[in-house]
């Protein structure tokens, strides 16, 4: 297994041996991670971010509905019984991470059982800012479609991520359907890269990578897309309308301070989000990210202290 790679697992790979008490329990995946940064870096008041998604009624989803209101997070769950909760399991090597995940009950959201339902599109029709990770395009297409041409009819934020190389490799298709809705675009450098190469974009210069995703046709002209990719302890670079291209370094942190970069990407975007819900430059957003990425790397999982210091 590569490092710091991300590959989803043919087998559960959680013996069922496994004592609970041994496990650490963060709020599982990459966009509840990002959703509880994003509660943690605004504090009050709680409950600012509404999370939809899928598990199983089992003691892993019993852990994941705890965590959630212990990070004042609006968790609204499609509950079935065909499928387990899913897990992952983040191998720790260096300062690198790779991540094993077995989907499970992850993969089974059905968008007339849930996100179809009154009570839950009202919650939708009330958001002003919305973000998906790429890894839901396995999962219901229709269900992100919905979302994102609702913002865009709407003149509300529709924010994605890349989230992981194996998606611009093998879902192209559907990211693309997705991407003229895409107001926000993130990502890494490998991930870019990868959709880079995908595209046929004949470049691996990641500025000019980021340039020309942001000018891929667009439903709602009237926003511009931004594009966000980070490159770990380099840079980040964003790309604007106009062809405008920016490098923002990031927070230095000594080696030996480093504990976890698992979760990390996922913290730069609950950072973002959080400065950008307010309504903050574009500027002030990726400061705000590179804040809480560097604090979550300080621990295990993405994990944080009670408060934030950013400023």
């Amino acid at each position: 297994m590569a490092s710091d790679s991300q590959v989803i697992a043919s087998l559960y790979f959680l013996p069922a041996s496994l004592e609970m008490s041994h496990i650490h329990h963060p709020l599982s995946l990459s966009f509840s991670h990002s959703l509880s940064v994003l509660s943690w870096m605004i504090q009050k008041p709680h409950k600012v971010g509404t999370f939809f998604g899928c598990i199983g009624k089992d003691e892993f989803g019993k852990i994941l509905k705890q965590k959630a209101e212990e990070c004042h997070v609006d968790a609204h769950y499609y509950e079935q019984s065909e499928e387990p909760t899913g897990t992952c399991a983040a191998c720790i090597t260096g300062d690198n991470r790779s991540l094993v995940a077995s989907l499970a009950a992850a993969n089974c959201y059905k968008k007339d059982k849930h996100l179809d339902l009154e009570e839950n599109w009202k919650l939708v029709e009330k958001a002003k800012v919305y973000y998906i990770a790429g890894f839901f395009l396995t999962v219901s297409l229709e269900s992100i479609l919905k979302v994102a041409k609702h913002a865009s009819e709407n003149k509300k934020i529709f924010c994605m991520n890349l989230s992981a190389p194996f998606i611009s490799e093998f879902f192209m298709d559907s990211l693309m359907k997705v991407m003229p809705y895409v107001d926000i675009l993130f990502g890494n450098e490998t991930e870019a890269a990868t959709f880079a190469r995908k595209q046929g974009f004949e470049t691996e210069d990641i500025k000019e990578i980021a340039k020309k995703a942001q000018s891929l046709p667009k439903a709602n002209k009237k926003r511009q897309r931004v594009v966000v990719f980070t490159q770990g302890k380099e840079g980040t670079v964003m790309a604007t309308a106009d062809e405008k291209v920016g490098t923002f370094p990031v927070i230095k942190i000594d080696q030996k301070d480093i504990v976890d970069t698992n979760g990390a990407g996922d913290a730069f975007v609950g950072g973002f989000l959080s400065e950008l819900v307010q309504e903050k430059s574009l500027e002030q957003c990726i400061r705000a990210g590179h804040y809480a990425a560097n604090v979550v790397i300080r621990h295990s999982g993405c994990t944080f202290p009670e408060k934030p210091d950013f400023h």
